[in-house]
C-alpha cells in the first residue's frame, strides 16, 4: 500500500487482529485449552475485546477521522475500505469476545458471518483493484474464514470449526507479516511487500 506523508495505524489494526487469530485459532484447531470451562472462556473473550475489537476499532476510526474531519488521507482513498474493515471488524470482535466471556450460544454468529463474508469479498475487490496483492490476500483469506464459519457455527460442525482454526492461525501468521512490513516500511523507510 502506497500511502501519503500521514501514517496510517495499518500496523495497529493487523496486529490486533492476528492477536485474535492466535488465540481463538489456536484454541480451536490445537483443541487446548479446553474452551467450556469458564475461566477458559473468560480468558479468550478479554483477549477478543481487547486485542482485535479494541485495537481495529481504534485503527478504523482513527483512518475515517484522517479521511473526513482531519484530512490526512485523503490522497490515499483506499484506506477508506481499511477504515471500513478496521471499524467493521472491530466492533465485531467485540461482539465475539464478549459472546465468548459470557459463554453465549455462537448458532448466530453463522449468520453474522455472512455479513463479513461480504465484506471480505468487497476487501479484496477494492485492494485487488487497487494493485495492493497483500491486503487483497488479507481479505481473501478473512473470506475463506467467514466461509467456514458459516456452517461451523449455523450447525456446530467441528470439521468446519476445525478448517476456520486453521484458516485463522494462516491469516494471523499473514496479519504479523502485515504487522512487521507496515512497522518497517513506516518507521524506516523501507519498501517491504505491503
Amino acid at each position: 500500500m502506497v500511502v501519503d506523508a500521514a501514517l496510517p495505524p495499518l500496523a495497529i489494526g493487523f496486529f490486533g487482529l492476528g492477536i485474535g487469530y492466535y488465540v481463538f485459532g489456536g484454541a480451536g484447531f490445537f483443541r487446548f485449552p479446553k474452551e467450556n470451562n469458564d475461566n477458559i472462556n473468560h480468558a479468550m473473550g478479554l483477549w477478543g475485546i481487547f486485542m482485535p475489537g479494541f485495537m481495529q476499532f481504534i485503527a478504523g476510526t482513527y483512518i475515517f477521522l484522517g479521511l473526513t474531519i482531519f484530512p490526512a488521507f485523503r490522497s490515499t482513498p483506499i484506506l477508506y475500505m481499511a477504515g471500513l474493515a478496521f471499524t467493521s471488524y472491530g466492533v465485531h470482535w467485540f461482539a465475539l469476545g464478549y459472546n465468548k466471556y459470557k459463554g453465549a450460544d455462537t448458532t448466530v454468529d453463522g449468520f453474522m458471518a455472512v455479513g463479513f463474508l461480504w465484506i471480505s469479498i468487497i476487501g479484496a475487490v477494492v485492494f485487488g483493484l487497487g494493485h495492493d496483492i497483500p491486503v487483497m490476500i488479507l481479505f481473501i483469506l478473512l473470506a475463506i474464514i467467514y466461509l467456514n464459519d458459516i456452517p461451523a457455527s449455523l450447525f456446530h460442525s467441528p470439521a468446519w470449526g476445525r478448517g476456520k482454526a486453521l484458516f485463522q492461525l494462516i491469516t494471523g501468521t499473514w496479519l504479523m507479516y502485515l504487522t512487521f512490513a507496515a512497522a518497517l516500511n513506516f518507521a524506516l523507510g523501507y519498501h517491504l511487500f505491503l
